[in-house]
């Protein structure tokens, strides 16, 4: 009301609406038949309101177990190490040979590192001197806890832009593998969730086989998404 400022006799309302004008020039502007209670208040701003709304995303649990699944990809929701064979051909009757240094290749070991345990609930690896007895802890497995973790982060970012959010930073964490499959015999794999996808690799010398393997593992995190409206 304040605002409002009438240039000339016969009127420049500025603030006022054609109605209002109208009014106030005796009808010559605008629609005659406004009260003075209706001329002097003018329409409210709409308010504008913020709302956040929070989300959960990561690894579908319906998809588990998993006992044959040949490529990480045909599981949703899974973050992968790259593919790595055990570079060593073998007998087709020495599966688990295979098995178990592809494994060790992926991880970081040399094939002949046969005394080491992986710990995936420690993601650490032990060196033992007497079977079924482990000793000292050697180092970390591969990749690390942080290598894993920027995966996942880049899986959740990937999952909340598609649905117009972002992901809390804070929220996002890695989990076991896809199963607890170790296979038959001695693995030297301990702990839940190994979460190995193994491809067989046909054609080497006299019939011979490799392995190639890679590591999964679940993921979780929750988006973050600002609506705002008008009131």
């Amino acid at each position: 009301r304040d605002d409002t400022v009438y240039f000339g006799e016969r009127g420049q309302f500025r603030g006022f609406i054609a109605a209002q004008e109208g009014w106030l020039t005796e009808g010559e502007s605008g629609i005659t038949g406004q009260s003075e209670a209706v001329i002097f208040e003018f329409p409210r701003e709409e308010r504008r309101i913020k709302r956040t709304k929070r989300f959960s995303v990561g690894t579908d649990p319906e998809q588990f177990p998993i006992t044959a699944v040949a490529s990480c990809f045909e599981v949703l929701g899974l973050i992968c190490t790259g593919e790595g064979t055990s570079g060593s051909w073998v007998n087709p009757n020495a599966i688990e040979t295979a098995r178990r240094r592809a494994r060790n290749r992926v991880i970081g070991n040399p094939i002949n590192h046969t005394n080491l345990w992986t710990y995936w609930d420690t993601n650490r690896v032990h060196q033992y001197t007497v079977a079924n007895n482990p000793g000292n802890f050697v180092r970390n497995a591969r990749p690390s806890t942080a290598q894993w973790t920027a995966m996942a982060v880049t899986a959740a970012e990937r999952a909340c832009r598609a649905r117009g959010a972002r992901p809390i930073a804070s929220s996002v964490a890695f989990g076991p593998g896809h199963n607890n499959n170790r296979g038959s015999g001695l693995a030297y794999d301990r702990g839940t969730g190994l979460g190995f996808f193994l491809r067989t690799i046909t054609g080497g010398p006299g019939g011979s086989i490799d392995l190639a393997a890679r590591q999964s593992r679940t993921w979780s995190a929750t988006c973050k998404k600002v609506i705002r409206r008008n009131r």
